[in-house]
């Protein structure tokens, strides 16, 4: 699981009111979800928003996983 020096989401209270957002980006890490959940796919969510990159997308989501992992446990 990456620390927060290393994550990709960040929460800073001045962008977006602290809301997660994909580091370096003013992208919240919802719009992402809010894609995927309503069907789209991992390359529309890129090319709505060319400022974050797969690697970041695919990143965020593996520490999210790891994030349920560890609470829920498997």
């Amino acid at each position: 699981m990456a620390t927060t020096s290393q994550s990709v989401i960040v929460q800073d209270p001045d962008i977006h009111s602290g809301e997660p957002v994909f580091r370096g980006t003013r992208v919240p890490f919802q719009i992402l979800l809010d894609y995927l959940e309503g069907g789209e796919t991992l390359d529309e969510f890129l090319k709505q928003y060319p400022g974050v990159s797969r690697d970041q997308a695919i990143a965020a989501l593996e520490e999210a996983k790891s994030l349920l992992l560890a609470r829920f446990g498997k």
